[in-house]
């Protein structure tokens, strides 16, 4: 069986779906699909025909960031970034379901993403100020 992840990265070069563990534990490989965060080095490949699959390559480019993307980086939320893509997503599924999040609907959201470097506390005052804003979409 081979994993969404492996499918993203080395066959259509979508580089941004990151593969820490690869057993569903640091949340670096999550993507969306069919509107729900998941971890993709567990989604077996052939479950996914038909079926909508976002990566954090969708949301934008470099120069063309979407606005959570981009207050995460005005309010320096990461520091090395290897965690960045699969948080990126797991806050995106999240804010479509929940414009206005509680902190504990983020941390949930959240739990199954691992950050070392962060203490998640830029990642909660981002999602607030998106919220606000009501930014989250294009």
């Amino acid at each position: 069986m081979t994993p969404l992840a492996t499918i993203l990265r080395d066959s259509l070069g979508l580089r941004g779906t990151k593969i820490g563990c690869g057993n569903g534990e640091c949340g670096a490989c999550t993507v969306i699909v069919d509107g729900r965060a998941i971890c993709s080095c567990l989604a077996p490949l052939g479950r996914m025909p038909g079926r909508s699959i976002e990566t954090v390559e969708s949301l934008g480019g470099p120069d063309d960031l979407h606005p959570l993307q981009r207050k995460l980086v005005e309010r320096g939320a990461f520091q090395c970034g290897f965690c960045t893509p699969g948080v990126v997503m797991s806050l995106i599924a999240l804010l479509r379901e929940r414009p206005d999040p509680s902190d504990e609907e983020v941390r949930c959201a959240l739990q199954g993403n691992l950050c070392r470097c962060s203490g998640y506390v830029k990642l909660l005052e981002a999602v607030r100020e998106i919220a606000r804003e009501g930014s989250h979409e294009r």
